[in-house]
């Protein structure tokens, strides 16, 4: 019986492993597009002047990244696995779009640096999740609930504009995401555990997609709340 037990261990290992693989690669393609087009916009005046000396296009750009991910959430059972993977780059473009300001206000070395941060500290989030046994749904609501706070908060600072109001806010925001990371890692790892054997490819793939997205998310707004803080901007 040890046999086929550890085989069927292994097995599940090997499909938890495949799933996770896979999110992080969507992830990863679309922290490089994100990257390549702000790089790019940044560097091209045309574009930034379009896109950044232009509100109603910037809104416009916003409003249509947050209508994507609330449609990507709501439909995600009912759309092809091919939109949905269209969609999920199609946002991180438009994400490039709107991030191109970095390049302005800070320096390369700065971005750079943070970055690395960044992906340390999210790396070891993710890990943690992986690792821990400990039930992380209630971190996971905690940390919304800071989310909802944070918004709130940035909003009514749009109208004091509190430099002190403002720091609160970001190394708050870095400790909301660092929760939302590990909490959305283990989420992760328990749907592919809950996998049944031979899900549909296309199925598989919808469910890593809105992994990646998870992930994207939570590593984007990480490093925009890490980036204003150790940050350097330009003269």
């Amino acid at each position: 019986m040890a046999e086929p037990l550890h085989a069927r261990m292994t097995q599940t290992q090997a499909m938890v492993n495949g799933f996770i693989r896979s999110v992080y690669n969507w992830m990863a393609i679309g922290l490089a597009i994100t990257g390549l087009v702000a790089y790019y916009t940044a560097h091209s005046p045309s574009l930034l002047s379009f896109i950044l000396g232009n509100q109603a296009v910037f809104f416009v750009l916003i409003i249509a990244e947050l209508g994507m991910v609330f449609y990507l959430s709501a439909r995600i059972q009912k759309i092809e696995a091919s939109t949905a993977t269209i969609l999920f780059m199609v946002y991180s473009l438009l994400n490039g779009l709107t991030l191109s300001f970095i390049f302005i206000v800070y320096t390369a070395s700065s971005i750079a640096s943070t970055f690395f941060i960044c992906a340390a500290t999210f790396g070891a989030c993710s890990i943690y999740g992986m690792a821990t046994k400990r039930d992380l749904t209630g971190v996971g609501q905690f940390m919304f609930m800071g989310l909802i706070g944070i918004i709130i908060a940035s909003i009514v600072n749009m109208f004091l504009r509190s430099p002190g109001m403002n720091a609160i806010i970001n190394y708050i925001g870095v400790f909301v995401f660092v929760g939302l990371t590990a909490y959305d890692t283990q989420k992760l790892k328990q749907m592919a555990l809950t996998q049944p054997e031979g899900l549909d490819a296309g199925v598989a793939r919808k469910g890593a997609i809105m992994g990646a997205l998870a992930l994207y998310l939570d590593f984007i707004n990480m490093f925009i709340f890490l980036l204003q803080i150790f940050g350097g901007r330009r003269d």
